[in-house]
């Protein structure tokens, strides 16, 4: 059964095209993705999430303010029963210059467990996807 994926541009953010790009990329790759689109207040995210028992949510923010959209992402989750989904947020997430590993700091700190800056190849995060599913594979079978 292919792992699950919810995917969408989260606020007041119309930028779509990336988006669409990655969510077609997911379904090649054999996974099912649901996908909402642009616009997307948190709250969708975490309802299409759980109503499809979904593996991951792949947060996009590309017009400048998904610091503000993303406050609380990880705290909605666990409030929904979603303690353990994979949280990825991409795109230019902040306003103004600033480092990489600052920004991307600052959205580990906020519970997402990866942040890709601006330009990021899709087979990237395709490769983190499939190493953080199998970490967490291995991680369960420790468990049992």
């Amino acid at each position: 059964m292919p792992r699950t994926i919810v995917t969408g541009v989260i606020g007041a953010d119309t930028h779509i095209v990336g988006n669409r790009i990655l969510s077609m990329a997911l379904e090649d790759a054999g996974y099912r993705v649901v996908s909402l689109g642009a616009l997307t207040p948190a709250v969708d995210f975490i309802r299409a999430a759980v109503e499809t028992a979904a593996d991951a949510i792949l947060v996009s923010s590309l017009y400048g303010q998904g610091e503000l959209d993303c406050r609380g992402f990880r705290d909605l989750c666990i409030e929904a029963g979603l303690d353990d989904i994979l949280l990825y947020v991409g795109g230019n997430l902040v306003v103004g210059k600033q480092p990489w590993d600052v920004v991307e700091r600052r959205f580990l700190d906020m519970g997402f467990d990866r942040a890709f800056a601006p330009g990021t190849r899709v087979e990237t995060a395709l490769a983190a996807l499939a190493e953080d599913f199998a970490e967490r594979e291995r991680a369960s079978s420790w468990s049992e």
